[in-house]
């Protein structure tokens, strides 16, 4: 990753968990610079961030308005799960199958670091820990097609979650994605798929 395109990322962490923690709260006005002060990066970092949550659909571009969060609606949950229940246990499962040991060791952190967060009741840890998860998965996973399609909805799920958290659900949550982590640290994409399958079963309950 090149510096720009690392400070890009950055940027687009920085303003992703304000927007999934709702600091950024939905349906609220910003500017670009309110945006580049969060943030803490330059005005082309940020632009390039600006642009990837708009084509996540956590952004809207308004002609004559500005920049808008985009708002949660009583049917996103539903939706969003509908399609990772499908997509996720797959993902799960290639993953087992392909990730090289390097992906491996990677999720044992993000299995301690979510135990962790559990111990400690920190939200926002977790979920730090959750989205370090979904990019282990999506540079490990072999179809990009299928990664593309999930990330959107991995952070739109993160923000619904977030609007309806309690410390209860985060550990039940803690405890399924350890399962997940540990079926794919032992390769095995059967295990994983099942054990993805429970995490999406658990998650799609409101």
């Amino acid at each position: 990753m090149t510096t720009s395109s690392s400070q890009a990322h950055l940027a687009y962490l920085a303003l992703e968990t304000s927007i999934v923690t709702l600091k950024l709260k939905p349906g609220s006005l910003v500017t670009e610079k309110q945006l580049i002060d969060l943030a803490g990066h330059g005005r082309t970092p940020v632009r390039e961030a600006i642009q990837k949550l708009e084509w996540q659909g956590l952004i809207a571009v308004r002609p004559r308005v500005g920049l808008q969060i985009t708002l949660i609606r009583p049917e996103d949950h539903e939706n969003v799960m509908q399609v990772r229940r499908k997509l996720e246990p797959l993902a799960a499962s290639l993953v087992a199958e392909h990730a090289g040991a390097e992906a491996r060791v990677a999720m044992i952190e993000c299995a301690q670091s979510m135990t962790a967060c559990s111990i400690n009741a920190d939200m926002e840890g977790f979920l730090a820990a959750d989205k370090a998860f979904d990019e282990i998965m999506e540079a490990a996973c072999p179809n990009a097609f299928l990664t593309s399609t999930l990330a959107p909805l991995q952070t739109h799920a993160r923000r619904l979650w977030f609007n309806a958290a309690s410390t209860q659900r985060m550990d039940r949550s803690v405890d399924l994605h350890v399962k997940v982590i540990r079926a794919i640290h032992q390769a095995d994409p059967k295990a994983a798929t099942e054990a993805m399958e429970n995490l999406m079963d658990y998650l799609g309950e409101r």
